[in-house]
């Protein structure tokens, strides 16, 4: 469902870029609104979600599917913990359709997906982990390796096959395109703006994203 919002991107608290391959980490307090923003389309953006002040407590893709009785996220869609609180809930989307099911790209889905030669080549995971061992606010709340679970794949397109099976297809973004959340809670966010060269969902060009907060 496409739901435009009404925010002015000048009234932001938070303006950020976040280049290709790289992690991004940041707080959005209970009531807060968080965009992100598919500067150049087809961009996919893996994203993790903690309980700021409880980090034990964290997005659950689990919980989102059942709940909602639904594999995709659009405008509407409530994203569950693994306590089965509301985290968020996607209050506006220009893009209609985010993944629940893909997972971040790692040096095994490189070389299974792709071929050996791809094993060591940038993946989300990589970016995952940096940031954990770097950014001082996932640090300090002891969030480690078995902390990465399950993310939602923001702008990214993986239809489910007639037999059960994932297909990673070409993006269904463009630019300009965006999805913005009310936080239901403080809300730890933790973003691989994925590097992938080999998968036609970003046309093989990895760009950069825009992440915005308002009060």
């Amino acid at each position: 469902m496409f739901t435009e919002s009404k925010l002015l991107i000048q009234d932001a608290v938070i303006n950020e870029t976040c280049l290709a391959g790289e992690p991004w980490t940041g707080i959005v307090k209970k009531g807060q609104a968080f965009r992100i923003l598919d500067l150049q389309g087809n961009q996919a953006v893996d994203t993790l979600f903690y309980n700021a002040n409880q980090a034990s407590e964290r997005y659950s893709a689990v919980d989102t599917i059942q709940r909602q009785g639904q594999l995709y996220l659009s405008a509407g869609s409530v994203l569950y913990s693994n306590q089965g609180q509301p985290m968020l809930r996607i209050t506006a989307d220009t893009c209609g359709r985010h993944d629940t099911l893909g997972g971040a790209c790692s040096a095994e889905s490189n070389s299974t997906r792709y071929a050996l030669s791809k094993r060591y080549m940038h993946s989300c995971r990589d970016s995952f982990m940096h940031a954990i061992s770097h950014a001082p606010c996932l640090i300090e709340r002891n969030i480690t390796k078995r902390d990465i679970s399950a993310n939602i794949n923001f702008f990214m397109n993986v239809p489910v096959t007639a037999d059960g099976g994932l297909s990673f297809a070409d993006g269904i973004s463009a630019a300009g395109k965006y999805v913005e959340m009310r936080a239901e809670m403080d809300v730890l966010v933790l973003i691989s703006n994925c590097p992938q060269l080999n998968n036609p969902c970003n046309a093989y060009h990895p760009t950069p994203i825009q992440l915005l907060i308002w009060d």
